[in-house]
């Protein structure tokens, strides 16, 4: 038997059939629990800024070995050349095993808001696909290329120390001191100064904070996010800001430097013999590559390649150009001539000063930075230095640390939106925080104070420790006949 279905049947049946299937789906929907909400997308490595952070890692490299190396090398005497450099290198080398051995570690993780732990001694746990936080909510670079970064801050801080007690110190102290300062003050202030939880963990935790629906759940909410604030150091705590490295590097050897010179005394002959610098040439050659490295050095600080980076770069070019015409009009102004040394140093004092600030003033503070940059260490090297009579070989202490204490200072001014300063970022808020002169400048004031204590009273006692395992002073001999022979048995230049 044949049925013929008529079309209209079976129209109807299909819609029937439809509307079944949908009902069911619309049950099994509502019967269903709710999807949870999607977790927040991962942090990812974006790939400009590491080829950035890359390209800056290599530069403040050249900045130490070969650049501080051929500054310091040319003001030295000739028979002192080569123990210079030996300083320096050495420097690179032991800090850089160190620094993989506990040096990060005991820098960048959490313990206290004095030092780090020991959780990433050895590198433990960091691998290829390890991220380290930026200054963005949701962007990072790989770990390892953060490490080598601040590795080389780690290596140049000890190694601007070995100006201050140049042509008079023995080698054997230099292996001792170096390591240890590294150690027991550098690790530490890094610690204090840089290291905080990052804008991740501050921004997810806020807005838990935000979308925390009762009383019990927001209090709960804002005690971790007030435990992911106090995760830092107690220098960053106060809030004071320090984009590359004003007190951790500067202020910091520099007072290192002073302390150093007083306690190893004048050099043989200093104030009766000729001690002119050797090669101001290649003093010119070192402090030109001291000012490429340099934007490594502070655009690098931005661990990002983006607008804040340019603006840490055309600072580092205004404020060291000021500072090096400055110093050189000054010293023709009181000396009758402008020397090359003065404005290579003038150069070095420019990039001191503005490396705290190079990436929160806009660039006419910094223009105005190195202009009283050039003035201020001009003084403090020579002026300063001659009434209280130290032996500062290189002026450390003159350039680095008062241009260290102008630019901390200063960078609590110049921050300031209303003068073109950035301000600085609330991450909690998610926007720029309210500027207020005084409450900046006395966090600022702290972290000077704290540089100069911890550094002067630890340098004095790792120098004190020293002299009696070796000795801190080369013999009267050696320094006479130089301590590139003495110490190392050879000489810069074979005529």
């Amino acid at each position: 038997m044949t049925f013929k279905l008529n079309s209209r049947v079976v129209w109807g049946l299909a819609a029937l059939a439809t509307g079944v299937l949908i009902s069911d789906w619309a049950l099994a929907q509502a019967a269903a629990p709710a999807a949870p909400p999607a977790a927040p997308p991962a942090p990812t490595f974006n790939k400009g800024d590491n080829a950035w952070m890359l390209s800056a890692t290599v530069l403040v490299l050249l900045m130490t070995i070969p650049g501080l190396a051929l500054f310091y090398g040319g003001l030295v005497r000739s028979k002192n050349m080569l123990s210079v450099l030996m300083h320096v290198f050495y420097s690179v080398c032991i800090v850089t095993l160190i620094w993989v051995i506990y040096g990060y570690s005991l820098a960048f993780t959490g313990g206290s808001p004095f030092i780090g732990g020991l959780s990433k001694a050895f590198l433990m746990g960091v691998t290829t696909d390890s991220q380290a936080a930026t200054f963005s909510a949701g962007s990072t670079i790989h770990e390892l290329i953060y490490i080598c970064f601040q590795l080389t801050f780690a290596a140049i801080t000890p190694a601007l120390i070995v100006g201050a007690f140049a042509e008079r110190i023995k080698f054997s102290a230099v292996v001792l001191f170096l390591p240890l300062w590294a150690t027991l003050i550098y690790f530490p202030m890094a610690h204090m100064v840089w290291y905080w939880a990052g804008p991740d963990a501050i921004v997810e935790a806020a807005k838990v904070v935000a979308a925390a629906a009762d009383g019990a759940a927001k209090t709960a909410a804002q005690a971790k996010l007030d435990e992911v604030l106090a995760d830092a150091g107690q220098i960053f705590l106060w809030g004071a800001i320090d984009f590359a490295g004003g007190t951790v590097v500067h202020i910091n050897a520099g007072i290192a430097g002073l302390v150093a010179a007083i306690m190893l005394g004048k050099r043989t002959g200093y104030g009766k013999d000729s001690m002119a610098p050797h090669s101001l040439t290649l003093s010119m050659v070192g402090a030109s590559l001291l000012w490429v490295g340099w934007f490594g050095f502070n655009a690098g600080s931005n661990l990002e390649a983006n607008g804040g980076a340019a603006l840490a770069m055309t600072n580092s070019f205004v404020a060291t150009a000021a500072a090096a015409l400055s110093w050189m009009f000054v010293e023709w102004m009181v000396k009758g001539k402008p020397s090359l040394l003065g404005a290579i140093s003038g150069c070095v004092a420019g990039l001191v000063a503005v490396t705290p600030a190079c990436g929160f003033s806009g660039p006419m503070g910094a223009l105005v930075l190195g202009l009283v940059a050039g003035v201020v260490c001009f003084l403090a090297a020579t002026s300063l230095k001659n009434a209280f009579g130290y032996d500062d070989s290189l002026d450390v202490f003159g350039v680095h640390c008062v241009g260290g204490i102008l630019g901390a200072l200063a960078t609590g001014i110049l921050v300031n939106p209303a003068l073109g300063g950035t301000g600085i970022m609330d991450y909690v808020a998610g926007k720029i925080a309210d500027y207020d002169l005084t409450t900046q400048m006395i966090a600022q004031g702290k972290a000077v104070v704290t540089t100069l204590i911890v550094s002067g009273v630890g340098t004095a006692i790792i120098l004190k420790v020293i002299d009696l395992i070796v000795g801190l002073r080369a013999p009267i001999e050696a320094e006479r006949e130089g301590l590139d022979i003495a110490a190392h048995g050879e000489r810069a230049y074979n005529t």
